[in-house]
């Protein structure tokens, strides 16, 4: 998922609202928070794209993907958001183990370039 292309995606949502601050009073948010967002200074949260795809009734497929209706109004939206949330703690999980697998062969080569240094 690309987060700029979420963005643009979020600015054509903050046009039809009339600006950021039309678009935070529509779901209930900061204007700073919307601000911070589109300017990449806070991650995209899935707290947003919920507020945007229940409360406005965007798809979320077209928010995150940028393919399908822009609107919808069907009880699949609330399914397909509580999977993509799904699919993303995993993404997560397979991150942090990745990490920590790349930790371990750090270790295990820095163990055995001090063998070779000993041997």
């Amino acid at each position: 998922m690309s987060d700029e292309a979420i963005i643009k995606r979020l600015k054509v949502i903050v046009k039809e609202y009339g600006g950021q601050l039309g678009l935070a009073g529509a779901i209930g948010v900061d204007q700073g928070f919307i601000s911070k967002v589109i300017n990449q200074k806070q991650d995209i949260s899935y707290y947003l794209i919920r507020k945007l795809c229940f409360q406005l009734k965007y798809s979320p497929e077209w928010l995150i993907l940028g393919t399908g209706e822009k609107k919808i109004d069907k009880p699949e939206s609330a399914k397909l958001i509580t999977e993509i949330q799904m699919m993303r703690t995993e993404v997560d999980i397979l991150h942090a183990r990745m990490r920590a697998y790349e930790m371990e062969i750090k270790e295990l080569r820095d163990q055995l370039h001090l063998d070779k240094k000993a041997g």
